[in-house]
């Protein structure tokens, strides 16, 4: 059971991404799109800050940052470049092809991730019929959103 509640809070997960996806472009067709990336972090730094507070987490934990590998830092970069390619893209193809562009290659880095077992995560064996889920997937999207 605990499996299927990790799999509902994923599928949660992928729907909140197409969602703020959409929000993330209105407000960059607004203020424009580094402008809404800045935007869109502020309010993210804050939620968080809120969340700490109000759950009564602490900062504790924020002296071990100085161990962690300097790589791990990276996401905070890479969540910019995600939120500007997704403002940059979703108004020129539209959210449907963005997203299938995103979850394409999302599950082709995850399985690269997966069989090398990267940045510690845990190391999943690689199967040939992973290739068929996905190209049957990214066929299985073109044809969902052909134009």
């Amino acid at each position: 059971m605990p499996n299927l509640l990790y799999l509902a809070i994923a599928a949660l997960s992928g729907a909140a991404m197409a969602l703020q996806g959409t929000l993330n472009t209105a407000l960059g067709k607004i203020v424009g799109i580094w402008e809404s990336t800045l935007i869109v972090h502020l309010v993210g730094t804050v939620a968080s800050l809120l969340i700490i507070l109000v759950l009564g987490i602490g900062f504790g934990n924020l002296g071990k940052a100085g161990s962690a590998p300097w790589y791990v830092y990276l996401g905070g970069i890479l969540n910019v470049l995600i939120i500007y390619a997704v403002v940059r893209t979703m108004p020129q193809i539209g959210v449907g092809n963005a997203t299938t562009a995103i979850v394409v290659a999302q599950l082709i880095t995850a399985l690269i991730i997966d069989n090398t077992g990267a940045f510690g995560m845990k190391k999943v064996p690689f199967h040939y019929i992973d290739i068929l889920g996905i190209v049957l997937l990214a066929i299985g999207a073109r044809i969902l959103f052909l134009e």
